[in-house]
């Protein structure tokens, strides 16, 4: 169900139960009991710098690996913004951030086109965080850009601790989306396209 600028999305199967809420007005606040708590404070980062409200809970089958539980709340999420902004009227569209965390630099641009098309440089193929293979954030952008319906660039450019460079990119993330979801008061409910749809 949604309602405004805001959603429910529920997903249930043999490897997860996820129910993920979000709203995109918000101011920040999060709720985020996925299990893997590594990936609890990035979804915090996410909603706190994009000042998104969201409530994400999921059980998944831990005891296999992290990947279903990572891979179906980005697939969760990525609906619950394509819900929310529903015909995508009067948005900005497309913004950009760069988020540093000390030594770590990355860049994330976003298109909220209607396109879900990832382009991904985030150099953590090999590495491990929070127990969890940090590759695993590489397809939870992914998945979430092909899910929400957007094009998302984002590379890391810089950054020796893994925690840092995969945190730059959360942060990057929110501070992007939050740009481009926003509502633009000169579009009023004109659709952002030449198309005249997205």
């Amino acid at each position: 169900m949604s309602s405004g600028r805001s959603a429910t999305v529920e997903r249930a199967t043999r490897e997860t139960t996820v129910r993920v809420e979000v709203t995109i007005d918000g101011s920040g606040k999060v709720r985020a009991e996925t299990g893997i708590p590594f990936f609890d404070h990035m979804l915090d980062a996410l909603g706190r710098h994009g000042l998104f409200d969201f409530d994400i809970r999921c059980q998944g089958d831990l005891a296999v690996e992290a990947h279903h539980t990572i891979e179906d709340v980005a697939i969760s999420l990525g609906r619950a913004f394509d819900r929310a902004l529903g015909e995508r009227r009067g948005i900005v569209r497309m913004a950009h951030a760069y988020a540093p965390l000390d030594e770590a630099l990355a860049l994330v641009v976003v298109d909220c086109g209607g396109r879900g098309y990832p382009v991904l440089d985030t150099g953590l193929s090999g590495a491990v965080v929070g127990g969890v293979d940090a590759d695993m954030f590489r397809h939870f952008f992914e998945s979430f850009a092909i899910e929400a319906r957007m094009n998302i660039h984002a590379r890391a450019l810089a950054g020796a601790n893994v925690h840092h460079r995969v945190e730059a990119l959360f942060k990057a993330l929110a501070r992007a989306l939050d740009g481009a979801t926003r509502l633009d008061p000169r579009l009023g409910d004109a659709v952002p396209s030449t198309k005249g749809a997205l």
